[in-house]
C-alpha cells in the first residue's frame, strides 16, 4: 500500500526520532568506553533524553497550540536537528547529558502535533492507520538507522550516529516545507483552556498505563546489548543485525497496532498487548542463554511493544477532546516516563551486582502492572471504536 505523500515528512521525522532514541541502546557500551564511565552511568543518557521528552511535549505544545501545525512541526524539527548536532560534538559526559535532554524536548511535541496532522490528512475510518504511518518511520529506523548507527558506533565513533540524525532532521525540515499542506490553527486554543483536559481522571489513568506498561519494554531494551553479549554470548559484531531484527518486529507491530486501533476499542487492544508483552519479557529472563530463542524474542518483543503505539495515541485523543494536540503529545511523555523509569529501575539490579538477565524481571513487573491498570480501565470504561468521526473532530 502506497503512503500518502503528505504523510512522508511525518514518517521521516519519526525515522530521525526513532534513530536518536534507540541507537543509544546499541552504542551504550561504546559511549561508556570512550567517556570512561560505567554502563549504568551511561544509562543516565537514556533517562536524560526521556526526561526531555516528558517535559518538552506538554510545554512546547501548550505554548504553541494556537499556531499553524505545519510551522510548529518545522520549528520542532529545527530544534531537534540542532541539539542532536550538539550531542555529536559534546566533549564530555556532563555536556552530553545536557545535549541529550535538549534533544528530547521536541520529540514528544513533534509526535503529538504530527498525530493530529496525520488524523486531519487521513481518509475516513483510517485515522489510526495514518498515525501508524508516522510511527512506522520510528520503527523503520530500527531496521535501517539503528543498526547503521550501531555499526558506525562500534567501528568508527558513536558521534557519527548523532551527526546522521542531524542530517535526517534537516531533510525532514525541507520535506515538511514542501509536502505538508497548510492547516488552519486552532485560534481558540490556549494553555489555560487546554489544561482543562487534566481534570479528566481517565486521561490520568491512560497516562499511567502508558508510563508503567511501556516501562517494561524500555527496561528490556535499554540493556539489550549487554544482555545479548554477556548472557546470550553473541559476538559484538552481531548486535547491529539483532537490532535490525527488533526493528522489523517493531515495524510489523506498529502496522498491526494501527489496524487493531481502527477496528477495536483501544483499551481492549492495549490490555491484550500488555498481557502478551508480560509473557515475552519473562521469557527473555528465563531463556536468555539460548541464542535461537533470543532471536525469536527480539522480533516478537519489539513487535508487541510497538503495536501499543497507535491504540495508546487513540486512547489519549479520546480523553482529551478540545485539546487533542496536547493530549496526543502526552503519549510521548508517557512513553518516555516509561523510558526513563525502565532504564533507571532496570539498572538497579546491575549496580547491585546481578547479571544482565536481572533487568528482565524488572521489565516483567512493570508490564504486568500496566496490564492491571488497563484491565481496570477496560472494566470501568465503555467500549468504543476510535476512528469513526475522530478525524473531523480534531481542531
Amino acid at each position: 500500500m502506497l503512503i500518502k505523500k503528505t504523510l512522508i515528512p511525518l514518517a521521516l521525522g519519526g525515522f530521525g526520532i526513532g534513530m536518536t532514541e534507540f541507537v543509544m541502546m546499541g552504542i551504550l557500551p561504546d559511549i561508556a568506553t570512550n567517556l570512561k564511565i560505567s554502563i549504568p552511568e551511561a544509562g543516565y543518557l537514556i533517562s536524560a533524553y526521556a526526561l526531555g521528552v516528558v517535559l518538552g511535549a506538554p510545554i512546547l505544545v501548550g505554548t504553541l497550540a494556537n499556531r499553524p501545525p505545519k510551522s510548529v512541526l518545522i520549528w520542532f524539527m529545527i530544534l531537534f536537528t540542532a541539539f542532536n548536532a550538539l550531542s555529536a560534538f559534546s566533549p564530555d559526559f556532563h555536556l552530553l547529558v545536557i545535549s541529550r535532554f535538549l534533544a528530547g524536548l521536541p520529540h514528544g511535541a513533534f509526535f503529538g502535533v504530527g498525530a493530529v496532522v496525520a488524523s486531519r490528512l487521513a481518509d475516513e475510518g483510517k485515522v489510526a492507520g495514518a498515525v501508524a504511518t508516522m510511527f512506522a518511520g520510528l520503527t523503520i529506523a530500527n531496521i535501517i538507522g539503528v543498526p547503521a548507527g550501531t555499526y558506525v558506533g562500534h567501528n568508527f565513533s558513536w558521534r557519527f550516529a548523532f551527526l546522521i540524525v542531524a542530517i535526517i532532521g534537516l531533510l525532514t525540515v525541507i520535506s515538511l516545507k514542501r509536502w505538508v499542506p497548510h492547516i488552519d490553527a486552532n485560534s481558540s486554543a490556549s494553555v489555560i483552556s487546554d489544561m482543562k483536559i487534566f481534570r479528566n481522571p481517565d486521561l490520568w489513568l491512560a497516562l499511567a498505563i502508558t508510563s508503567i506498561g511501556t516501562g517494561g519494554f524500555f527496561a528490556w531494551f535499554s540493556y539489550i546489548a549487554p544482555l545479548l553479549t554477556d548472557v546470550s554470548l553473541f559476538a559484538p559484531r552481531s548486535i547491529p543485525l539483532i537490532m535490525a531484527i527488533i526493528g522489523v518486529g517493531m515495524t510489523v507491530g506498529v502496522i498491526l497496532g494501527g489496524k487493531l486501533a481502527d477496528k477495536f476499542a483501544p483499551i481492549k487492544a492495549i490490555t491484550i498487548l500488555l498481557a502478551t508483552m508480560s509473557i515475552l519479557l519473562a521469557l527473555n529472563g528465563l531463556l536468555a542463554s539460548s541464542q535461537y530463542v533470543m532471536l525469536c524474542l527480539a522480533f516478537t518483543t519489539g513487535a508487541t511493544a510497538m503495536a501499543l503505539g497507535p491504540p495508546i495515541q487513540m486512547l489519549l485523543m479520546q480523553h482529551s477532546k478540545g485539546a487533542e494536540m496536547l493530549g496526543s503529545s502526552l503519549g510521548q511523555s508517557g512513553f518516555n516516563i516509561g523510558n526513563a523509569t525502565g532504564a533507571f529501575l532496570g539498572g538497579i539490579p546491575l549496580t547491585l551486582g546481578y547479571s544482565y538477565s536481572s533487568p528482565q524481571w524488572v521489565a516483567t513487573g512493570l508490564a504486568i502492572s500496566g496490564g492491571i491498570l488497563s484491565m481496570i480501565m477496560l472494566v470501568k470504561s465503555p467500549i468504543r471504536s476510535p476512528s469513526r468521526g475522530l478525524a473531523r473532530g480534531v481542531p
